[in-house]
């Protein structure tokens, strides 16, 4: 069998024999939220890859991280961190929040970008990296972006909030999925505005900052500056579980996950996108 799969940046697998005990898994926890107000985006969810020896008959956990809330004016303020998924004992860590213009960002898998005039916080080791920082002046007042699964966030300039940078590409279900993108820090005005990573929203500027994509575990967009449209921030996409195993097997799924299995080549393909604290039983 082979698992047949390319993920940016971490190259292929070699072909495996028939019904092979081993499980590929991708695990993307729910992303950050952005910050309220010149604000700091959210990070990317956690992300982890790898092979999983399983027992069949054996009942392993599943949990699919929800996306941390956008801030508010009336609320927090900065964003909140996105939820775990869990596959079995791994556990991805959800995306840092954005911090508010004068807050730092959050830990999380990826790290939340930094309120214009405050600094972005770290990501967890083997699961994502650090957000940006603002840049503490006009005219864009811009803030830093949320961390992503394959680079830090982009710091703040003075021309516009931290771009992020782009999370992973999955080829697994046979379709790029493009995951695990920070979001874009926000800024003062109209062209100040930070783009979002792979499935996480653009900052706010002329417009409102925009959410993270759902089962992307992309962060949130920070939020724009003085005025209208909503200063508020972007809410976090949720995350999602591949797991890539041999078409000969059969996974049985709790009736609270939300899954759908393909056949992709010698491989079934079962992406699980809701559901916390069901399991999955394999046999053949």
């Amino acid at each position: 069998m082979s698992f047949g799969y390319n993920i940016l940046g971490f190259g292929s697998h070699p072909s495996r024999g028939s019904l092979t005990p081993n499980v590929l898994y991708h695990i993307i926890a729910g992303g950050g939220g952005g910050g309220w107000a010149n604000a700091g985006a959210g990070g990317a969810g956690g992300y982890l890859t790898g092979e999983f020896e399983i027992i069949e008959g054996t009942t392993y956990n599943l949990s699919i991280g929800g996306g941390g809330a956008g801030g508010t004016g009336g609320g927090s303020q900065s964003g909140t961190q996105g939820g775990a998924s869990v596959f079995s004992n791994l556990s991805a860590v959800g995306g840092g929040y954005g911090g508010r213009y004068d807050a730092d960002g959050g830990v999380g898998g990826s790290g939340g970008g930094g309120g214009y005039v405050r600094a972005g916080n770290s990501g967890t080791s083997g699961q994502g990296n650090a957000g940006g920082n603002g840049i503490g002046q006009g005219p864009s007042y811009g803030a830093g972006a949320g961390g992503g699964a394959s680079a830090v966030g982009g710091n703040a300039t003075t021309s516009r909030g931290g771009n992020a940078n782009n999370g992973v590409t999955i080829t697994a279900t046979g379709s790029n999925l493009l995951v695990a993108g920070g979001g874009g820090g926000g800024g003062e005005n109209t062209g100040h505005d930070g783009a979002g990573g792979f499935g996480g929203g653009q900052g706010g500027g002329g417009n409102a900052a925009v959410s993270g994509s759902v089962n992307t575990g992309g962060g949130g967009g920070g939020g724009r500056g003085s005025g209208s449209p909503s200063r508020n921030g972007g809410s976090g996409g949720s995350g999602v579980v591949i797991l890539v195993y041999d078409k000969n097997r059969t996974a049985t799924f709790g009736a609270n996950g939300t899954t759908s299995t393909t056949i992709v080549g010698d491989n079934k393909v079962s992406v699980i996108t809701a559901g916390t604290s069901f399991g999955v039983v394999f046999s053949s």
